[in-house]
């Protein structure tokens, strides 16, 4: 009895390379041994390098530049550590996080950029020595009716702007381009630009005019609360009639900023430096910020803007002026 033909064996299929390239296909790329060694050793695959020499050739320079492309890179931040990249998607190479644009930085920047190409900005720019203002906020700090608020620079800042527009109320106003009229305000809601999370807020205290200083230390300090917690209304933000932004807590000496919608002038406080400054006569340390005033050239000439941060440095020169202006 003659025994069966055994079965032929099955055959054995050629394991594919780490991305999926066989042999064969590595084997067909156009490079030179030492290139190719080259890419061994750096964990290239030649196949998926694109050849940019002559007759479609890789060269040395495509497989280095294929294996940074390829490495890890270290990055700044990512979606985990950071609560505004919550929201976002991240790209395919983690290079990239795209949020979309919501709620108050859409509003924000809708506005921003109706303000900047509606209302033709002039800034003015003015350095005053605030040695006096320094002197008041450190008494004022040991005065026990201000134990429960927090007293800084800003809110001297605050009583001068407000005291700047009582004398120059024409400042006060706003540009109706719809029924082309200039609308005066005979109140005061002074807006503080505040950074937070959700990013730039602009809450206004309401008649402001009406405060004492007490007051709009206490009302700074519930405009600021409820900003970092943000919890900041529309209706806070509504109806302002002048802001102050306050650059020196960041360390900036001035700046040239943009209005908020609907009003007639920003002020930008700068930060407070002591420095040497001619008082008297003779050249001695004392504590300096440089004050910018942007406004709307529709509602005032230069000669309004220059008056107006001119009455507010005098204020923060002295003080005491503030007695003679209420």
């Amino acid at each position: 009895v003659v025994a069966p033909p055994a079965p032929a064996p099955a055959p054995v299929a050629t394991p594919p390379s780490d991305n999926g390239t066989t042999t064969a296909a590595r084997a067909r790329v156009l490079a030179k041994p030492p290139v190719r060694k080259l890419a061994k050793d750096l964990g290239v695959d030649l196949a998926g390098v694109h050849a940019s020499g002559p007759g479609g050739i890789v060269t040395r320079e495509d497989v280095v530049a294929h294996a940074e492309r390829s490495s890890v890179q270290k990055l700044t931040s990512y979606p985990d550590d950071e609560p505004w990249l919550a929201q976002g998607v991240v790209s395919p190479d983690g290079r990239q996080t795209r949020v979309p644009v919501r709620s108050v930085r859409k509003r924000t920047a809708e506005a921003m950029v109706a303000s900047a190409f509606t209302a033709p900005h002039v800034t003015v720019l003015h350095t005053v020595d605030v040695t006096k203002t320094m002197k008041l906020v450190a008494a004022l700090k040991e005065d026990r009716d201000f134990t429960d608020v927090k007293v800084t620079p800003l809110l001297v800042a605050a009583k001068a702007v407000l005291l700047a527009v009582k004398r120059h109320p024409q400042i006060n106003a706003s540009w109706d381009d719809a029924a082309q009229e200039i609308v005066y305000k005979h109140y005061v809601n002074l807006g503080i630009a505040a950074a937070t999370p959700r990013g730039l807020v602009v809450p206004n205290i309401k008649d402001a005019h009406t405060l004492d200083l007490l007051g709009i230390a206490k009302a700074l300090a519930g405009l600021t609360a409820t900003a970092r917690a943000g919890r900041t209304s529309v209706t806070d933000m509504s109806d302002g009639t002048i802001t102050i932004t306050n650059l020196g807590v960041f360390g900036i000496d001035t700046g040239t900023p943009i209005l908020n919608p609907g009003e007639s002038g920003i002020l930008a406080f700068g930060a407070i430096r002591k420095q040497p400054w001619v008082h008297k006569g003779k050249v001695k340390p004392r504590w300096v910020t440089t004050l910018s005033f942007s406004f709307d050239h529709r509602l005032a000439d230069g000669e309004l803007g220059a008056r107006f941060l001119s009455d507010v440095a005098r204020v923060l020169e002295e003080p005491a002026r503030g007695l003679v202006w209420s």
